[in-house]
């Protein structure tokens, strides 16, 4: 069975753990690398998993070397990595969940045709319907690419992309669960503002926006078609969608992920 190190043991680092567990990959198959001594203990108690505190040590024997650290500390990680013994007769895979990072400059710190996965995941893997994105390094091979698929599956969808898109990906998937929770945070808020209470307010955005996600993903039709098909003419979605185009709602979505693709390329120092 493939063996698994996870360094970085923060939200989606236990997310990814939880995922894999839960579609049976064997305890003893997962060590995890943690620092702090409270996240540690906690990860270790709750899913029963090896944790470590040095990345060298965790690195040995592992096939998967899942990178799960703010981006920010991925050049630490991988000064750690040089530290062990990678690669010789063992197949081992970097697989890069850090934002921004190129697999050009993990390449470069690593053992001379070490294969590399860099992914975008995004937070909702938490709840098992996370959005992976993959874009394989130079080194990579087919098959490699189709294990990383299969592990990332355990948590969500999962789709395959030239890594020339992943400032893309970024802006639009990555961050993409923020702008989410910001419409759902602005309806609760106006629905208020129309005397309902908080508790109700929440309820009724939060089950509209799941049951709308749904009929997007069961049935087959377009945003447009289904937006359409609730827009009676001059009806009240009618009213409400033509202040939302009038206040600039698409131009402001434009900006927006135009912005967080210009920061993404920006933290990974990639060449766009």
């Amino acid at each position: 069975m493939t063996r698994i190190a996870v360094i970085g043991g923060g939200r989606i680092g236990e997310a990814l753990i939880a995922g894999l567990l839960e579609a049976g990959r064997a305890v003893r198959d997962l060590v995890v690398v943690e620092t702090h001594a409270d996240r540690a203990e906690l990860l270790a108690g709750r899913f029963g998993v090896r944790v470590a505190d040095a990345v060298a040590d965790a690195a040995v024997g592992a096939d998967l070397l899942v990178v799960a650290v703010k981006p920010i500390d991925v050049d630490a990680v991988l000064t750690e990595l040089g530290k062990a013994d990678l690669g010789g007769e063992r197949d081992q895979i970097l697989v890069s969940l850090a934002a921004g990072v190129p697999t050009l400059r993990l390449e470069n710190k690593l053992p001379a045709g070490f294969p590399v996965v860099r992914v975008m995941p995004n937070t909702p893997m938490l709840v098992g319907e996370g959005m992976s994105v993959l874009a394989a390094g130079r080194y990579a091979k087919p098959e490699q690419l189709e294990l990383v698929t299969e592990l990332l599956s355990t948590v969500g969808q999962v789709c395959v992309v030239p890594e020339s898109q992943m400032d893309a990906v970024t802006a639009v998937s990555g961050s993409g669960p923020a702008y989410f929770f910001l419409v759902v945070e602005a309806m609760v808020e106006a629905g208020v503002g129309l005397g309902l209470t908080r508790d109700i307010a929440t309820q009724l955005v939060t089950q509209t926006m799941l049951g709308s996600a749904a009929m997007l993903a069961e049935s087959g039709q377009t945003a447009v078609d289904l937006r359409a098909a609730v827009t009676s003419p001059a009806g009240t979605t009618a009213a409400a969608l033509r202040e939302l185009e009038r206040s600039g709602l698409r131009s402001a979505f434009l900006e927006a992920l135009h912005a967080a693709k210009r920061r993404s390329s920006e933290q990974g120092g990639s060449a766009e």
